[in-house]
């Protein structure tokens, strides 16, 4: 056996094969291989710290680093050409003065959103080419692949746009699980469906999403982003099973909607809700959402705080 080659054992070699046949196959397919990625200016990496700085609250280069496994070396030179090309500006952090928190200018968010726009596009017309048989088959294998991989069990929650059924599961799973935990009457699962009625009936792709958490090939949990208005943004509906709870699946949500609001260029997100429910209310918090009001009114059957929090972008 040659030095520092590892030779599979002998019932291994096909499967070690494929997955290397796989690799290359994908690899090839996405583009990757080229020197800069979709004909953008960056590289692989390049847009991947992009895409860490566009969907992390100001990260230090610690934290992307640590999070992608890269040399400190190698994304210190990538970070001082962002600073330097105007796309991403530097502040100490309060933490350890030692680091600095990132943010992308206004200049960076538009490089970014040309970047997601090109890959969106890309990915949908890979996928026009399959029926929906083989394009639920193959986002289940690309699931089960990731978890797999990162785990060694069962492959993690991913976040997806609603296939059909997935609205009138929303609507059910809130009238059900308010219901059991906080005694709401029918009036919350009527205002639920109208407002996924509303949504299925006239939301804006461009501007509005729905996604769909799914765990172990169920569906977990919803969150919806609406326009309120030209600057402003509305969250609503996130639920999360107890099925699906210890898996951050809240906070995943609710930053991919922040993330989507800051690509369409809200100026701020809002959303109401209870004083009861304490476990959605430190989602928020942790997200950096602020309380800005309070109110008592009787809803759903019963006496109620309800409670606007808001995100400046």
């Amino acid at each position: 056996m040659e030095k520092g080659i590892v030779q599979p054992p002998p019932n291994q070699g096909d499967d070690v094969a494929l997955v290397r046949a796989f690799n290359r196959f994908y690899t090839a397919r996405l583009g990757v291989l080229e020197q800069r990625l979709m004909d953008s200016p960056f590289s692989l990496t390049e847009a991947r710290i992009l895409y860490e700085l566009a969907h992390r609250e100001a990260p230090t280069a610690k934290q992307i680093g640590t999070e992608l496994k890269l040399d400190p070396g190698y994304l210190s030179r990538i970070i001082q050409g962002f600073a330097d090309d105007g796309l991403l500006k530097r502040s100490p952090s309060p933490a350890d003065r030692r680091q600095h928190l990132l943010t992308l200018t206004a200049k960076g968010r538009a490089a970014y959103a040309k970047l997601e726009r090109s890959s969106q596009n890309e990915v949908t017309a890979m996928l026009a080419d399959l029926p929906p048989a083989g394009r639920t088959r193959l986002t289940a294998a690309m699931s089960t692949i990731l978890g797999l991989l990162e785990t060694g069990t069962a492959p993690p929650p991913i976040l997806r746009s609603p296939r059909p059924g997935d609205i009138g599961w929303v609507v059910q799973s809130h009238g059900a699980f308010y219901a059991a935990e906080y005694g709401f009457d029918a009036s919350f699962e009527a205002l639920v469906a109208e407002i996924a009625g509303q949504f299925l009936a006239s939301h804006d792709p461009g501007r509005e999403r729905c996604w769909i958490a799914e765990y172990d090939g169920a569906q977990a949990g919803s969150l919806f982003l609406v326009r309120d208005s030209d600057d402003v943004a509305k969250l609503r509906l996130l639920l999360v099973t107890p099925q699906a709870r210890g898996h951050r699946l809240g906070r995943k949500l609710i930053d991919e909607a922040v993330g989507f609001a800051r690509h369409c260029g809200y100026r701020k997100v809002t959303l109401w809700t209870q004083s009861i429910l304490t476990a959605a209310r430190g989602i928020y918090q942790d997200a950096g959402f602020q309380r800005v009001g309070a109110e008592p009114h009787r809803s759903f059957g019963q006496d109620l705080i309800g409670e606007t929090w808001e995100l400046s972008l």
